[in-house]
């Protein structure tokens, strides 16, 4: 019986341990050109002030769950936490790219920004700026890291 009680013990603390990391971490659907819908979001069982994020691509469904077509996916490191994702041309070829704003925990509060381009079924990463002061335009520096780039 003291065996059962254990067991049962240790499967609650386990579940209460393993549910833990997955609170207040960064999840965010955003919907894209022609029905697509983009998922963003911070590593499971990470440290919130470092890790990793996924980008994951959805084609359209066509059925009203916007999360049934996986097309593309990419994981990438963070310096910080996902701090918010936002939809912007910034190589003004006509169609939004996925940018990914962080923000670094420590002394500064530094922004980093990845830009990714998204078409049909690929997903791809365009432009990446870290150590961004913390009150400058991240979409902008990655406008600027792209102008550069070419």
């Amino acid at each position: 019986m003291r065996l059962l009680i254990a067991s049962c013990c240790f499967a609650v603390a386990a579940t209460v341990y393993s549910a833990e990391p997955s609170q207040n971490r960064f999840v965010e659907k955003v919907s894209l050109d022609s029905g697509r819908v983009a998922v963003v979001a911070e590593g499971e069982f990470e440290p919130r002030s470092i890790g990793s994020y996924s980008v994951r691509l959805y084609g359209p469904s066509g059925n009203g769950i916007p999360t049934d077509f996986f097309v593309a996916g990419m994981i990438r490191p963070r310096d910080g936490v996902v701090e918010k994702v936002v939809s912007r041309d910034i190589d003004e070829d006509g169609q939004n790219e996925l940018i990914v704003i962080c923000r670094c925990v420590g002394t500064g509060s530094f922004l980093s920004a990845d830009a990714y381009s998204v078409r049909a079924k690929e997903l791809k990463l365009l432009a990446s700026v870290s150590d961004i002061t913390r009150d400058a335009d991240p979409v902008d520096a990655l406008g600027k890291a792209l102008q550069a780039h070419d």
